[in-house]
């Protein structure tokens, strides 16, 4: 065992059983760079996408979209009218097209030391678009989010399930496979209003605002020391 794992074990935090991990903005960038380039093409102001999704957040064509109540086809035109609504008409498909991130590779080996000592698991909201889970449009960031998604002793996606963050029938239903508790576990994600309900079940959280600020996060409540 060299110097840098025996310090690792013994500062390990023993009352963390299981690690619950978002995907996108927190093994990707964050979709809503994404979406500020698709609002400044078309003249919508910065975040408009953002909070048009978080207006009637559990009717709203996105909540449809991501728990599968309604097909690609019915979310382009949703999506269009409610925007249009809003002041700005964004066509749905053009904002799916704009989901996938780039991957971080330094995440994915974070991922890779906490498995060695925690059960992890991935929630995330997504929908029925591109390739896998991550809804990548090009083959090779797909693989690369395979190889990611490979790691989690298994992946929970909002498109399947027909559920959504933040219903706390999600966060039950990923605790019961993990056969942990709410309070021996950790969730990261990069919204607040996915981390609320988590929190008030007794998990502890990390809001990813960035990689460096989640991995130090991540380091003290782990225990654990990350390269």
């Amino acid at each position: 065992m060299t110097e840098t794992s025996a310090t690792t074990a013994s500062n390990l935090n023993s009352s963390l059983q299981a690690i619950l991990w978002d995907f996108g903005g927190v093994f990707t960038s964050s979709p809503f760079e994404a979406f500020n380039e698709l609002e400044a093409e078309v003249g919508a102001p910065k975040d408009f996408i953002r909070h048009l999704n978080a207006t009637n957040p559990e009717h709203n064509a996105w909540a449809k979209f991501e728990s599968s109540a309604i097909g690609i086809e019915e979310f382009d035109t949703l999506f269009a009218e409610e925007s249009a609504l809003s002041g700005h008409r964004i066509e749905g498909k053009k904002v799916i097209a704009m989901l996938s991130g780039t991957v971080r590779p330094r995440m994915a080996e974070v991922l890779k030391i906490c498995k060695r000592h925690f059960k992890v698991a991935c929630i995330t909201n997504n929908v029925k678009a591109g390739h896998g889970p991550g809804m990548s449009k090009d083959q090779a960031k797909a693989d690369a989010v395979a190889e990611i998604m490979g790691l989690f002793d298994f992946v929970i996606e909002s498109s399947l399930e027909g559920i959504r963050k933040p219903n706390p029938a999600i966060y039950t239903l990923a605790l019961d496979r993990l056969g942990v508790a709410a309070e021996a576990t950790l969730f990261l994600d990069d919204l607040g209003i996915n981390l609320k309900p988590a929190r008030a079940m007794g998990m502890s959280t990390i809001k990813v605002l960035n990689e460096q600020q989640a991995i130090r996060e991540l380091e003290q409540i782990t225990g654990l020391a990350f390269p």
